[in-house]
């Protein structure tokens, strides 16, 4: 009889060991599918915040020198006005 528990007990064992690597296993694959299509969704968001990072560096290069103030009427490209923010919109 001992000896049929010291077989039962590594066999359920093993078992328990292989439905939990199976679902982790599972979970990462799914991870990784939600990864990717996350990784697809954000592209176009990516590509249209480097090209305003592009424009603004540009705008910079041409623009008058560091400290100066803008031209009369403009705000600064930092003035956002939120809504809720108390900030006045110009």
């Amino acid at each position: 009889m001992l000896l049929v528990v010291w077989i039962a007990v590594p066999v359920v064992c093993l078992l328990v060991l292989a439905v939990l690597a199976y679902g982790v296993l599972g979970a990462l694959q799914r991870l990784g599918r939600e990864a990717n299509a996350l990784q697809r969704e954000t592209a176009p968001l990516l590509a249209q915040a480097q090209a305003v990072q592009a424009r603004a560096v540009q705008a910079r290069a041409g623009a008058a020198p560091e400290g100066a103030s803008p031209p009369a009427g403009e705000r600064p490209a930092n003035a956002v006005g939120l809504p809720g923010s108390g900030a006045s919109r110009a």
